[in-house]
């Protein structure tokens, strides 16, 4: 799911829901549909809002988002076109580290959070980078099954 890529330039896939910076690299921004990776029931989202500023465009790892839900479950507690706010998870975007590797996963991924930050969810499916704990996101770390 996820793989350490040696890389500097990547190209976008999908131009519908991605930008094209002039390093070429993929980031999540409005209208981008995204994937749920919690058991809140909520399955896919489309992206809003970055929150972080009136005219900031992209979300990277740890960023706040606004979305709305596009599919879900019959039972679940978040249903269908609910606005809520999820923090990112994973992009396929590759991330770079501070010992010069990339990180990047096979799709972009959302966790819902409450207002006080605490993730809607009881588990969280997949794996989340350990640069969510330095964005103070430990809760998710904790429930998380893989931490790359």
């Amino acid at each position: 799911m996820a793989e350490l890529v040696p890389v500097h330039r990547m190209h976008c896939r999908k131009l519908s829901s991605c930008a094209v910076f002039s390093l070429g690299v993929v980031m999540l921004q409005m209208q981008s549909v995204v994937d749920i990776a919690d058991n809140s029931g909520a399955k896919t989202a489309r992206c809003i809002k970055v929150l972080g500023g009136s005219s900031r465009r992209y979300a990277r790892v740890g960023d706040i988002v606004v979305v709305s839900v596009q599919r879900s479950l019959p039972s679940a507690s978040v249903k269908r076109k609910a606005v809520v706010r999820g923090v990112v998870v994973r992009t396929r975007q590759p991330m770079r580290r501070s010992d010069g590797s990339h990180l990047r996963f096979d799709s972009n991924a959302i966790v819902l959070i409450d207002a006080d930050f605490t993730p809607k969810g009881t588990r969280i499916f997949g794996a989340v980078p350990r640069e969510l704990r330095q964005k103070r996101f430990m809760k998710i770390i904790s429930l998380a099954t893989e931490v790359v």
